[in-house]
């Protein structure tokens, strides 16, 4: 079983669903060591400057994810909490809640979902190919099913 630790910087009312839905996602990973995320949430427009600096796109995102590790990768614990630091998660605050509205759910659902798909993308995952973006969403709605936040 995956110990993962999740330091969230978030609104108080969604910090634990976000590190709870982060560690969820990590946990179905079934890493071998134990590890640690940093899940944030952020004005649209510190995200767009974000996402305009890291990936040269120009617009507000809802999620963005920043691995610490390279694929394939051996991972190195932090001497101090022998943890393995697997990178960073950063959600827009606004965006989200719009999202939410635009899809008919809560807001905890669309934060949990972005944080599940973000924990996911550190850990290799992500949606290039049909059958990529299949794998994932199967992932993503484990969590959301575990979390009771289904459609």
């Amino acid at each position: 079983m995956t110990r993962c630790r999740v330091r969230s910087y978030a609104p108080e009312q969604y910090a634990p669903l976000l590190r709870r839905a982060a560690r969820l996602a990590v946990k179905g990973g079934r890493l071998p060591y134990p590890c640690m995320v940093e899940v944030s949430v952020i004005s649209n427009e510190k995200i767009r400057q974000i996402n305009k600096e890291r990936r040269g796109i120009d617009k507000v995102t809802d999620v963005l994810s920043f691995p610490a590790l390279e694929h394939g990768e051996i991972p190195a614990p932090d001497p101090d909490t022998g943890r393995v630091f697997l990178g960073e998660i950063l959600i827009a605050y606004s965006q989200t809640i719009t999202q939410a509205l635009k899809y008919k759910h809560s807001p905890e659902r669309e934060f949990a979902y972005l944080a599940a798909h973000g924990a996911l993308h550190l850990l290799g995952y992500d949606h290039e190919s049909e059958w990529d973006r299949a794998v994932m969403r199967q992932k993503e709605e484990a969590v959301m099913e575990r979390l009771g936040l289904t459609r």
